[in-house]
């Protein structure tokens, strides 16, 4: 599937800037690796991150915390747009009898700052399901290294 173009004027800019510096620096901070082999300035970080062939998602600090970034890649997956995505509370992303096992998930996350082998099935909005294996879950970290949320990287899925 063709991804979409990224259109800043869409998307708050700043925020978008901002948010794929802190998700790929929280990344390389707890894996020791790049989500990309060459990092360019902010903007067009925002721009590869946005496009990237995987994908990226990451939700905010409530207690019901709220998806706050998703790819173009993410959104495909998920079967929504940004404006859909954006707002709704992560745990909608699992089946509600599977959402303990993503609770307990999130948890192991919050502890080690990430896992690189979760695998488990997945609901897009339409009622269409997906396996993603071995992804990767992550500790967000600011600017000052308060946390900041967390962030899944998704690069093996198949439909079922």
């Amino acid at each position: 599937m063709r991804q979409p173009e990224f259109v800043l004027a869409s998307i708050d800019d700043a925020f978008l800037v901002r948010h794929s510096q802190i998700l790929c620096d929280s990344y390389r901070h707890w894996t020791g690796l790049h989500l990309f082999d060459v990092e360019p300035d902010s903007q067009a970080l925002a721009r590869q991150l946005y496009q990237a062939s995987f994908a990226v998602a990451s939700h905010d600090t409530q207690d019901d915390p709220l998806f706050n970034y998703a790819n173009a890649q993410a959104q495909h997956l998920f079967g929504m747009r940004w404006d859909e995505i954006i707002g709704l509370p992560s745990r909608y992303s699992a089946e509600a009898m599977l959402r303990e096992e993503r609770a307990s998930l999130l948890e192991r996350v919050e502890r080690n700052g990430f896992v690189d082998d979760y695998s488990g099935i997945r609901i897009a909005k339409g009622g269409s399901r997906f396996m993603i294996r071995n992804a990767t879950v992550w500790n967000l970290l600011d600017e000052k290294g308060a946390y900041y949320g967390q962030a899944a990287l998704i690069k093996d899925w198949e439909w079922i």
